[in-house]
């Protein structure tokens, strides 16, 4: 893999996760290169597994309607693998970390309504190997860098 990324990979980056379907001519137009360059620039970010893959991200509509939670995992030893390997078959688990501190594990779990999150963490409760959970509810969303472009560089608008 590439020991370092050029700003213009970076910025390249920022514009694909804004919208990975963005044309490669439209996507040079905005970085100021060579169509051709931005082929030859993704098929290396691509090869050296800079960009794992594409993907499917939710509109406003269907992301403002979800409910959203952290939930923290207590888990017996030795039994890391398999709790894994149950959560991995919940779609709601949007996102499993091993943390340190308190917690061996944090999720990140997203619903349609309150009531399916609450039958979501019983299953959760009962997977084999979780010690303890705790659920924090996410109210709202203050910052959201998921997508965001790098410091010092304006998110192309409308040419």
């Amino acid at each position: 893999m590439s020991d370092s990324l050029d700003d213009t990979d970076r910025h390249l980056l920022s514009l694909l996760q804004a919208d990975a379907r963005e044309p490669a001519a439209t996507l040079a137009r905005k970085l100021g290169v060579a169509r051709t360059t931005v082929v030859a620039r993704i098929a290396r970010l691509e090869r050296d597994g800079v960009i794992a893959g594409y993907g499917v991200r939710l509109g406003q509509r269907l992301e403002h309607a979800a409910v959203r939670a952290y939930c923290g995992l207590s888990v017996a030893p030795k039994a890391g693998a398999a709790v894994v390997r149950a959560l991995e078959r919940l779609p709601e688990v949007e996102e499993l970390s091993a943390v340190s501190g308190q917690y061996d594990y944090m999720l990140a779990l997203r619903c349609e309504t309150n009531e399916q999150l609450d039958a979501l963490l019983d299953r959760i409760g009962l997977i084999e190997g979780i010690q303890h959970t705790h659920t924090s509810v996410v109210l709202s969303r203050k910052i959201d860098r998921r997508s965001a472009v790098p410091p010092g560089q304006a998110q192309g608008g409308p040419d």
